[in-house]
Formats: C-alpha cells, structure tokens, sequence
C-alpha cells in the first residue's frame, strides 16, 4: 500500500458527492475536510453519522455544502454550529432531518446489501411528515396493528475519517470506535487520514484485529499528522476546547469565518501543517 497525499485525496472527491462523516468524539479526518476547503470543493452533500459537527460546519461555512442529512449539527461544549445556522436561517442550505437510528439503520441496510430495514422507534413522531421517502406499513408478521417504518438503504459516495494508523497492507486501525467502520462498509469509497502508518498486517495481531478495519473496505490512506485536531483522537492527543471556542467566536460573523480561514486553512503555515 502507498499512501497518497492529502491534496490529492481532496481532488478525488467530485464536487456534489454525498459524503459521509463521522461525529466529534469518532475520528473525523479535520485534515481532509480543511483540504477540500483549499480545493473548492462545491455542490457535497453530507451525511452526519449520525451527527455532524467541526468539520461539518468549516465545509458549510466555506461554501463546500449544498446538502446535509443528519440528526443535530454541534459544536458541543462551545455551542451551536455558527455557519450552519447561518447557512439555514439564509436558506442557501437543503437541510433532511434524521434521527441518529435511522442514521445507522439506512446505512446497515447498504452495508448488507439489502434495499431497505425496519425501524420502529420514529412511530408518533413528527418527522415522519418530512420524510416522504419513509414508509410506514403493517407488520407482516403481526395480525395487524402493528405499523413499522421500512427506510431505504442509503450508500455513500465517499466516507471520510481519521484514524491513529494504517500498516503496509491498507489496513486501518480504529481502536474501539466502529462508526467508521459502517461508514466504510456501506460506502462506495472511503478515504482515510492517519497519524503514521507502520509495518506489518494488523490482522494478523490478536490485539489489533478486533479494532481494525481491512483493507478491502479502505480506497485511499494519506497521512496525516494531527489530522482530527482540534477534536481528540483516541489516546493519542485530547480535544483542544480553546481552539474550538476560538473559531465558534470567530465563526459566528461571515468577516470572522473569512478571518479564521485564512489564518487555519489557506495561509501557508496552516497548509503546511497538515
């Protein structure tokens, strides 16, 4: 396996591709996302898995994002998300309200290869009104009375995450989040930014095995230091809360965010450091 660079795994990504991410607290690749900031990447459509949150919100307030589907877009600690309630309060974003089961349930639907899978916990709720695509019918195996939500499988372009590492053979290390995993499973392609990839086959390690994700599921791996940062990354380095407060603050103007880009993603310092 040879690594590919940052920059050229952004170009890979085609404008208007339904792109999955994974929330905060499991591996976002912020590398990646700040790359495709640099590329100009126009028209995504992301799907929050089953939030979305920093990087999420720097490709909404970049211009990145026509589209989310998702169950909440958040900052956690530092608040809301500032350039995505900008974004939908100027109505310049298509916004498809989710639940974080139905995330899941219509992405292991496509991890299965099966067109659709049951759900019955959105019975009752108001966002059934909004989701046409979502059919409610009688339980066939009930003597009637029994309504269940059948969602359709949902199959990502693309699934973007950061992990610690990947060995010599592609395969990646995930440690005990699994999202990604699903995501990578369920998605046509999944590219993945990693701290440093090492030899060996993790496969082949008892210890390493359960948490790894093989190579079969995995299209490019670039290398990236520090690539979820601001956000923590397992036990190799915690979440900067001042970093991320400062570009909440920032953020919540156009002139800030503008400001915030320049200094995080487009000056050469910032390039470089990726």
């Amino acid at each position: 396996m040879t690594p590919t660079t940052l920059e050229a795994m952004a170009a890979s990504v085609p404008d208007g591709a339904l792109v999955a991410l994974p929330p905060d607290n499991s591996l976002p690749s912020i590398a990646l996302a700040k790359a495709l900031v640099r590329r100009g990447a126009r028209g995504l459509r992301l799907l929050g898995v089953p939030v979305a949150g920093f990087a999420a919100d720097l490709l909404i307030g970049a211009g990145c994002v026509a589209e989310i589907e998702t169950s909440a877009v958040s900052l956690g600690e530092a608040g809301f998300a500032p350039r995505f309630s900008a974004a939908v309060k100027a109505g310049t974003l298509v916004v498809r309200d989710c639940t974080c089961p139905a995330v899941h349930t219509m992405l292991q639907a496509a991890e299965k290869g099966v067109p659709f899978m049951p759900l019955r916990g959105l019975i009752g709720s108001d966002i059934l009104a909004h989701r046409p695509d979502w059919r409610v019918i009688d339980n066939p195996y009930a003597d009637g009375g029994d309504p269940i939500v059948l969602l359709p499988a949902l199959q990502p372009d693309i699934a973007i995450f950061h992990a610690v590492m990947a060995d010599a053979e592609g395969n990646v290390w995930l440690g005990r989040r699994r999202e990604c995993a699903t995501i990578a499973h369920a998605s046509k392609r999944a590219l993945v930014t990693v701290e440093r990839v090492v030899p060996g086959n993790f496969l082949e390690d008892e210890r390493l095995a359960p948490g790894t994700i093989n190579a079969t599921y995995v299209t490019e791996v670039a290398v990236a230091e520090r690539g979820a940062h601001p956000v923590a990354l397992l036990d190799e380095y915690g979440f900067d809360a001042a970093y991320v407060a400062d570009y909440a603050r920032m953020a919540k103007t156009e002139a800030g965010f503008a400001t915030w880009l320049d200094r995080e993603v487009f000056s050469p310092r910032a390039a470089a450091a990726e």
